[in-house]
């Protein structure tokens, strides 16, 4: 007896052990993280294809956008009712969102009740199948005494694939569940809604949103917990959602924030992207269901299907001899025997290998010890997998959203619902447990939604009542700077009007039209060496320019930049100039031309009034100058005199001419058609070529006046040649609305922004359109939206109440069409402004709304000079060339357009060629002295 026995342990310990038996019959089953990783980049590149408008007909990951903008903020709130619709009960719920509530509290109630289907209406008319819903709204609705007479926002969760072209619009692309209700297909399955509710009559309702479960999830989620930006299903069927940003979504206009995106994923493997990770049970199971080929992924993964996997296998296996001693019963054989909620029972901690006696004996099997140890295994190795896809697909969604952004690490949250993640004991740590292993640089929470789809639907009608609540009180505040085609045609007859007041040489004008007595543009002819001088700002700049007449090379310039310390600008003028000069004689040194006696031009960027072309009183420091002894007296002069003192070179100053002249006659020598100067920059001014005749500030008499130096000698006679001349004037347009002439546009925004000012009711202009100023004024319309609670969660730092913090060169940044909300974000935090994706929407609508309107203004007094030279000419159309400074025009990606787009638009009759100044005022400076003396050689 004792030999039996022993015989008997051996032969038992020779027996395979039944979990390897398993493993070995399942290896194309058990998935290693290098195969996870391939099944991860597989469908990431699927999400590219589905987003994209060229590839998402042929793509099976169709990416469904559901105009979903915004997760919530916790400042929502209201009461809305909502419609759960997604199998063969329905739920009509009243919704209460508590204001004040939210991220930091919760805050919702809900009061609900189920209603069940008729069978025959699954399959009947699809307006039965509504009206049924909708006279169940009404029942609730009698039931709660709930006013029939009031208006009620309803949410309506709808969970059977659509298609949306807006939150309220989703056209039925299939039905699923065992729904076949007939003519709803390809159907606004909102408006058959809204239809219903008008039929069954005696209740007001606004469907403001539909939305399918995943979605729901996510906004659940996401009102308990700020960082969850997307949504998991994983119980009867399967979906992800999440929040992609709207630049990359081909099927939606805009490129602004974000949108939730329904993947579809369950349609995953649908082209054959999965057919090498797919199994014989696989597609047994594919084969057999209502939808052969098509939702392979969902297959692999889902309730519906786990059941029938682990019943093939178990099967498969018995018929083969490896369990049950191949012995099959009538009942292994039939399709559903196996649920999930029996794999479910069999994975339990404690009780699994009992739970799986017991199904397997109801199936009429007599399972040996090993045989459930084998089939509680097999069950293990099919959830495994399924929560390893699901792994792998989630891995790929937040892989996307951290590239994004942009981030080396992300911190995010998932929303998620279904009976398999809820129901079985293992599947939430196993999917936790991969997923973090796939993506060890992201902190990834997982929150369990608790009140199902129907409070998201809510919250997302909340949301989308937020939003556009925010988006009427902005684009309000924003309205002001929007300038109607009538109120351009006034700024550019106001423009005209303050053009030849300024001309005339009597009466108060705001616009003071200063003659620059520069008579000529260059014809191209001009050669030497000339020196020019820039003081524009805290830096002056000396520069030799060497025109020459080959074609190959006709000009040559050197330069070289010189700070002007705080001290100099803030000392006396003697100091100042003696500065000036001891630059010069270090450049001319540099330059080994210290006995070269040179013609120079000098570009002093002040107010000045010339009584000819080498002469100019300043008129009043800017800039943060503030030498001593200069007002009032001749800045070529003091140079002159510096020089004198120095003793050590001689210059030959020819010429005095501001910024704007030298950019016109700059460009000039490139285009012969250039006869109007703009500087668009830190300030903004306008020089042309006008008539001698129209300006009376010249007196023009009798004979040639003495202050007309540069034009050609000639005898009595030729007054009338003289009266032909054109004279540069520099406009000085900035003045514009000193006179109160802008005042029926100027906003509040403006009035506070001029009111610090240094120059109080001056420039009232150019406080309007430069670059000095308009980041002012963005940063007092964000300081009243932030007050009003629409930025930056009401939250008004300290960093926004400074003058002056907001930069002009943040808006060309922020309005970069290339530029990500992202990184919007990011200059706003170097800012200390912490801002959410609708924060940095909000920033960049005020940045462009101010920025268009500068530029819509400038194309209007443009026209105004445009017009005013075809009229001069007597000519039916013009064509002419604009020269153009400033960083403004040069480096704001919008502002060049519109200002061009609006000349052409307001000066019809005219064509206008913008030229951008390459080496700007100085070399300008340079021409102007060159074309002085050349006149004078005549």
């Amino acid at each position: 007896m004792l030999a039996v026995h022993l015989v008997s342990f051996f032969f038992t310990k020779l027996q395979e052990d039944p979990t390897k038996k398993v493993d070995r019959f399942l290896h194309a089953m058990r998935l290693h993280d290098d195969q996870l990783n391939d099944i991860s980049a597989r469908f990431q590149a699927e999400m590219k294809k589905g987003l994209s408008a060229e590839s998402n007909a042929a793509a099976a990951v169709k990416m469904l956008p559901t105009h979903v903008r915004s997760t919530p903020d916790g400042s929502e709130k209201g009461q809305f009712m909502a419609l759960d619709f997604g199998g063969s009960k329905f739920k009509v719920l009243q919704v209460k969102v508590r204001e004040g509530m939210g991220i930091r509290k919760g805050g919702v109630e809900m009061d609900e009740k189920t209603y069940r289907i008729p069978k025959e209406l699954l399959t009947g008319r699809g307006t039965e199948l509504f009206d049924h819903v909708t006279e169940s709204l009404k029942d609730f609705l009698h039931e709660r005494n709930i006013s029939l007479e009031k208006k009620h926002p309803l949410a309506f969760t709808f969970s059977f694939p659509c298609e949306q072209t807006a939150l309220n619009r989703g056209l039925l692309l299939s039905w699923s569940k065992n729904f076949r209700a007939r003519g709803l297909q390809g159907k606004d399955v909102v408006q058959v809604l809204r239809d219903s509710i008008d039929r069954t009559g005696g209740m007001d309702m606004e469907v403001l949103a539909m939305v399918n479960d995943t979605v729901a999830t996510m906004m659940t989620c996401g009102f308990d917990d700020q960082y969850c930006q997307a949504g998991l299903i994983i119980g009867t069927g399967t979906n992800a959602c999440y929040m992609e940003e709207l630049r990359h979504v081909d099927l939606v206009e805009g490129d602004e924030g974000r949108m939730c995106v329904n993947t579809e994923w369950g349609a995953f493997g649908d082209d054959g992207a999965l057919d090498d990770f797919i199994t014989e049970f696989d597609r047994d199971v594919d084969a057999a269901s209502n939808n052969p080929g098509k939702q392979i992924f969902e297959k692999m993964i889902s309730g519906m299907y786990l059941g029938e996997l682990v019943r093939l296998v178990v099967l498969k296996m018995a018929k083969v001899g490896k369990l049950f001693d191949g012995r099959v019963s009538d009942a292994l054989r039939t399709k559903g025997k196996i649920t999930t909620a029996h794999v479910a029972a069999m994975e339990e901690y404690k009780n699994g290998l009992k739970n799986t006696r017991t199904i397997l004996e109801e199936l009429d099997l007599s399972p040996s010890d090993d045989d459930c140890i084998a089939v509680q295994h097999i069950s293990t190795i099919v959830s495994f997998r399924s929560s390893n896809l699901v792994a792998a697909g989630l891995a790929a969604i937040l892989t996307r959203i951290k590239h994004n952004r942009n981030r080396r690490a992300l911190r995010i949250t998932v929303g998620v619902d279904g009976t398999v993640y809820k129901t079985h004991p293992q599947y939430p740590k196993r999917l936790h447990k991969v997923v973090r292993r796939l993506l060890p640089d992201c902190h990834v929470r997982f929150a369990l939604s608790d009140s199902g789809s129907s409070k998201g639907a809510a919250l997302v009608t909340a949301v989308a009542q937020r939003l556009a609540s925010r988006k009427r009180q902005v684009d309000e505040t924003l309205s002001s700077f929007k300038l109607s085609q009538e109120q351009l045609q006034l700024v550019k007859a106001r423009m005209r009007a303050g053009l030849e007041a300024g001309l005339k040489s009597k009466g108060p004008s705001a616009i003071k039209m200063l003659p620059s007595f520069v008579y000529h543009t260059p014809d191209g002819t001009e050669n030497g060496k000339y020196l020019a001088l820039d003081l524009g700002g805290t830096n002056f700049r000396a520069m030799l320019v060497n025109f020459k007449k080959s074609l190959q090379q006709n000009v040559r310039l050197y330069h070289k930049i010189y700070t002007i310390p705080l001290e100099i600008m803030q000392g006396t003028g003697e100091e100042l100039f003696d500065h000036l000069a001891q630059c010069i004689g270090d450049f001319l040194d540099y330059m080994g031309m210290k006995n070269a006696r040179l013609p120079a031009g000098f570009t002093f960027s002040f107010p000045c009034e010339q009584t000819a072309i080498d002469t100019g009183t300043l008129v009043s420091w800017t800039k943060g100058f503030k030498a001593t002894n200069c007002e009032g007296h001749d800045v070529v002069s003091m140079l002159r005199e510096a020089i004198k003192r120095r003793n050590e070179f001689e210059l030959d100053i020819a010429a005095v001419v501001n910024d704007t002249v030298g950019t016109m006659m700059s460009c000039a020598y490139e285009d012969p058609q250039c006869e109007i100067g703009l500087i668009a920059g830190t300030g903004t001014n306008v020089c042309y070529m006008e008539e001698v005749k129209n300006i009376e500030k010249t007196e023009l008499q009798k004979g040639k006046p003495e202050k007309f130096k540069g034009t050609p000698d000639g005898e009595q006679d030729e007054v009338e040649e003289l009266s032909m001349l054109k004279m540069c004037v520099n406009t000085e347009w900035g003045g514009l609305g000193d006179d109160g002439s802008l005042d029926d546009i100027i906003t509040p925004y403006d009035t506070e922004v001029d009111q610090n000012s240094v120059n109080p009711g001056k420039q009232r202009f150019e406080k309007l359109t430069s670059g000095m100023y308009l980041g002012e004024i963005v940063r007092q319309v964000l300081l009243d939206l932030t007050r009003g609670g629409l930025l930056f969660r009401g939250h008004v730092t300290e960093t926004l109440k400074t003058p002056g913090i907001f930069q002009t060169k943040y808006l060309s940044q922020i309005e970069s069409d290339r530029l990500a909300l992202l990184q919007v974000r990011s200059i706003l935090q170097q800012l200390g402004l912490n801002s959410n994706c609708d924060d940095s929407i909000i920033v960049k609508e005020v940045c462009g709304a101010v920025s268009r309107r500068a530029a819509q203004l400038c194309g209007a007094g443009m026209a105004a000079v445009v017009d005013k030279i075809r009229e001069n000419r007597g000519l039916d159309h013009l064509n002419i060339t604009v020269g153009v400074d400033g960083a403004l025009y040069k480096l704001h990606p919008h502002f060049s357009g519109v200002l061009q787009k609006t000349t052409k638009a307001l000066a019809p009759r005219c064509d206008v060629t913008f030229l951008p100044s390459e080496e700007g005022s100085g070399k300008g400076a340079a021409l102007i002295t060159a074309v002085a003396r050349k006149k004078k050689e005549i």
